[in-house]
């Protein structure tokens, strides 16, 4: 009798391990659900060293201003963001802010993850949490005085940010606001696509016409609808291509940043979320901005 309670103890003990372990099915689809928002917001290849653990920061991104290191979003309470609560995770994306209160410098690209939704910023936040926690400290930023001041970006914060949500277009369709979500908050494209002013703010009248001083001083094109220096010649399924496999209508290969995206990224979005995009680029301005080496 006794080894029969210890059998029915062991068992018990085991599936209540198990139920802690393996996710209810409508955990499941909301950690899928996070894994697509993270995918598409391109996480992967800003927060992980190539090589290193994923998601544990310390990815170095040069800029005018000095070299800025992508911090650890693992789990770990101590070097990651194990310790935030909801609020605060939504605070840094809404309004780039630390835990600590204080700013965050706009390498962090909250001024796009600004429009993410509520109920998706809360979805990238479970998915994250359910990852392995990486203990791995995070690097100081190699940043000059004054930039290196945080305080000075609450005067930047008052130029140039908007804070959020996204608000869609009411007389365009669903497929076009789903694309400028996408582009314009989520997948933040035109933190990279778009040139810069001497602040580091993006060029409102030049959105996504490309720039020779990318990250760490790649060239980015140009993708507006321009058919000479955008993408005005191309089609819809054009873009979606590129996305999908990194391969350009010319059949050359995207490299650098771009490559990281797709491969890490976009290639994971459906088709629905890929021609989305594509409506919405092609829908916006065409901008002659010819995108060329420095001589």
């Amino acid at each position: 009798m006794r080894a029969f309670r210890l059998a029915r103890f062991g068992v018990a003990f085991a599936l209540m391990t198990l139920a802690r372990t393996v996710p209810a099915a409508g955990e499941e689809d909301a950690l899928e659900r996070g894994e697509y928002l993270v995918r598409a917001g391109g996480c992967f290849s800003c927060h992980t060293v190539p090589g290193g653990p994923k998601l544990a920061g310390g990815r170095p991104v040069a800029t005018p201003f000095g070299t800025f290191y992508t911090p650890n979003i693992t789990p770990d309470p101590a070097t990651g963001i194990g310790h935030w609560t909801d609020a605060q995770f939504l605070r840094a994306l809404r309004q780039g802010i630390s835990p600590e209160g204080a700013n965050y410098f706009p390498v962090f690209p909250y001024t796009s993850f600004t429009g993410i939704t509520d109920s998706d910023a809360l979805a990238i936040k479970a998915y994250l949490f359910s990852l392995p926690a990486v203990h791995q400290e995070n690097r100081r930023h190699d940043v000059a005085f004054p930039f290196s001041w945080r305080l000075l970006q609450t005067g930047w914060k008052w130029l140039f940010f908007s804070q959020g949500p996204f608000q869609p277009t009411p007389d365009r369709s669903a497929a076009y606001n789903r694309g400028a979500y996408l582009v314009i908050a989520l997948a933040h494209c035109g933190e990279c696509h778009t040139p810069r002013n001497l602040l580091g703010a993006t060029r409102a009248g030049q959105w996504l016409a490309g720039t020779r001083d990318g990250p760490d001083g790649q060239l980015v094109p140009n993708i507006t609808p321009d058919p000479e220096t955008g993408i005005g010649k191309w089609d819809k399924e054009d873009i979606v291509e590129l996305l999908r496999t990194g391969m350009t209508p010319e059949q050359s290969r995207v490299k650098g940043a771009m490559r990281e995206v797709v491969e890490d990224g976009l290639k994971y979005l459906s088709k629905d979320d890929l021609a989305a995009i594509a409506d919405y680029l092609f829908a916006q301005p065409a901008i002659v901005h010819e995108v060329a080496p420095r001589n």
